[in-house]
């Protein structure tokens, strides 16, 4: 026997079909939503990781000055450091408690030292260093002949992600690691008072 055909049955035929696969598009543009926002969320991490490194590499030459503060003036000329700019291992490295160091020997070998966790020398894999920051760049500014006043270190290093406003701060800028325009340019500047 046959069944009568109405066309209220006629119009349901497919209805299922077509719900499936508009869950599936939904699905599917949500996956790929999620994807998207994953590769974001890497990009953030890393610029906040080397924002970290950064603070704390300032921070830890801040105090190398203040620990040494006789010698700040031998600190502010070293220039902008970097890509192993200070050259190799200083004459004396300060580590024989039997021939005490001057306070300049002090200051170069500090940051000779300083240089290589900015250029992330201290952990190596190989030859080849793989800490530290991207194409880092360090500027020391203070009074020129040294003694009591405020200190500034900036540092300056690769992001990720382009940015359309100019940093302020002129630290690594002009020196084509950043991009043609310093467009990936990144700046931490930690400024501090400190008594000689």
């Amino acid at each position: 026997m046959k069944r009568p055909t109405t066309p209220t049955v006629r119009r349901m035929a497919g209805v299922g079909l077509i719900e499936v696969l508009v869950t599936l598009i939904v699905f599917s543009l949500g996956m790929l939503s999620l994807a998207a926002l994953q590769g974001i969320a890497k990009k953030a991490n890393f610029d906040a990781l080397q924002r970290t490194n950064a603070s704390l590499m300032a921070f830890d030459l801040l105090e190398r000055m203040r620990i040494n503060n006789q010698a700040l003036a031998n600190y502010v000329t070293a220039g902008d450091l970097g890509g192993g700019a200070l050259g190799a291992v200083p004459v004396l490295t300060c580590d024989d408690i039997n021939a005490p160091c001057t306070i300049q020997q002090i200051a170069a070998f500090d940051l000779w030292e300083w240089e290589r966790i900015l250029d992330g020398n201290m952990e190596t894999r190989g030859a080849a260093a793989t800490g530290g920051l991207v194409g880092a760049t360090a500027c020391i500014n203070g009074p020129v002949l040294g003694g009591s006043g405020g200190y500034t270190v900036a540092i300056a290093w690769r992001g990720v992600t382009q940015l359309t406003n100019p940093l302020a701060n002129p630290c690594g800028s002009g020196l084509g690691r950043y991009g043609a325009n310093d467009e990936l340019r990144r700046v931490i500047v930690i400024q501090t008072f400190i008594g000689a």
